[in-house]
């Protein structure tokens, strides 16, 4: 998903040296508690002969509350504040990715071998064949992540090397989940054409190209074009990776209160990238009725193009069996506007459309926020798949099998799985490669 996730509260890990007796760790939960913080993680740092030191994670609204925690501590007999630091910035200290050799190279004759000269043996068999790049590089395993910086989670257009750090992530998780080698590209353009040429110049180095955090209506024509031009699995994942996990959410919602998505009218409140690509896939999945509203007219054009209904967001709410809604604008639904038995999904983070509680005491089915809805959960397996089958097109089949599978992977009680079971994104590589397969 495109958020910032809970932006709106400061993480920090109080790091404490107290007392090895029974109730310290009381004292110390008690003093932060009354200070405003709320505890997370507790972990032991070290043991001594007569105490220990523990780090516990606390979630605050304002900086002051961290000294007004220090200051709590400090008056506590046997209890020493050694430091409070934010174990965030220390997680992406010096780059969370680094590319490394897979083979080793001990010696002289090896050293040979990989480079030169007998590197040239393999450099002119693929320049007799190009097919053989698929065997002797590591192109087909690798992914560029490609972003102009203009729609950074929910931060805006604060430019590509501010997002360097999203960029990094997803190239971690493509490593940590799947085995693909991502590549983050930064672009210092935000010109839609430039964009176009400089991807598709860059294109024969990768497998596949991951379009990330490039702001609508530019992702699109980005997009089109270069799925067009180019003879390998493009995908921009604000629109696609987060219409996947959506899909699987609705599939999951309409399971647990017996509803058939295909004989329901599905409103989709928003429709900036991620909102169009929810009703585009909604609709390619057979839902009876995709309706649409956003302040913008060219976004509910572009909604009709795609075959779906736009309207305002009263008719919508009233004829709605599935709500879904990724607008950004907390509150924006209120309980009155609710009809019984309806599902909502208010996705927007950090906080949601309509809290999930005040839907269903308005008469909602099933409410849920977006917090379990990531897109992490998609575009690995994605990819996997794609690269696996050797295909050329990310299609509109294999994100809706993509879809299918998570949602079955879903337990009772939840829209979709845990994003770090590599099961399930085995699960997704695999079906996704089988329609590929097929088509």
């Amino acid at each position: 998903m495109s958020y910032v996730g809970e932006s709106h509260k400061i993480l920090r890990t109080v790091r404490v040296n107290l007392m090895s007796k029974p109730g310290y760790l009381g004292k110390v939960a008690g003093a932060i508690g009354k200070a405003g913080g709320d505890i997370g993680d507790v972990t032991i740092a070290n043991i001594g002969p007569h105490s220990v030191t523990r780090d516990i994670s606390v979630q605050v609204d304002r900086e002051e509350q961290l000294a007004e925690i220090r200051a709590a501590l400090g008056q506590l007999e046997g209890v020493e504040v050694v430091d409070i630091f934010d174990r965030i910035f220390e997680m992406h200290r010096g780059g969370k990715i680094h590319m490394t050799s897979r083979v080793k190279v001990d010696s002289l004759a090896e050293l040979r071998k990989i480079y030169t000269p007998g590197v040239a043996d393999v450099c002119r068999a693929i320049a007799k064949d190009r097919n053989k790049a698929d065997f002797f590089t590591g192109i087909p395993n690798s992914v560029a992540i490609v972003t102009d910086g203009t729609a950074i989670l929910g931060l805006g257009d604060i430019g590509p090397v501010a997002g360097m750090p999203v960029m990094e992530g997803k190239a971690a998780l493509f490593d940590l989940l799947v085995g693909i080698s991502g590549v983050p590209v930064l672009l210092a353009t935000t010109d839609p054409g430039e964009i176009i040429r400089t991807v598709r110049n860059i294109a024969p180095g990768f497998g596949g190209i991951l379009l990330e955090d490039i702001a609508a209506p530019a992702c699109f024509e980005i997009e089109e074009a270069l799925q067009r031009e180019l003879d390998i699995p493009v995908m921009h994942d604000d629109q696609h990776g987060t219409a996947v996990v959506t899909l699987a959410a609705v599939l999951s919602a309409c399971r647990q209160v017996g509803m058939n998505i295909r004989d329901a009218v599905v409103g989709q409140i928003g429709l900036g990238a991620s909102g169009l690509a929810n009703a585009k896939m909604l609709l390619d999945y057979g839902a009876r009725e995709v309706l649409g509203t956003d302040l913008q007219q060219p976004a509910m054009d572009r909604l009709v193009e795609y075959g779906g209904r736009a309207t305002n967001m009263n008719e919508l709410m009233k004829k709605a069996d599935i709500v879904v809604s990724t607008t950004g604008v907390a509150g924006l639904i209120k309980p009155e506007m609710i009809r019984k038995d309806q599902i909502i999904l208010a996705l927007s983070n950090p906080t949601p459309e309509i809290e999930p509680e005040l839907a269903l005491e308005a008469g909602a089915a099933y409410a849920a926020d977006g917090r379990a809805v990531n897109n992490v959960l998609g575009f690995p397996g994605i990819f996997r798949g794609a690269l696996d089958a050797g295909a050329k097109k990310i299609t509109s089949a294999m994100l809706v099998r993509a879809a299918e599978t998570l949602a079955g992977f879903a337990k009772d009680g939840s829209l979709v799985p845990g994003p770090l079971d590599r099961e399930v994104h085995r699960a997704v590589a695999g079906a996704v490669q089988k329609v590929a397969m097929g088509e």
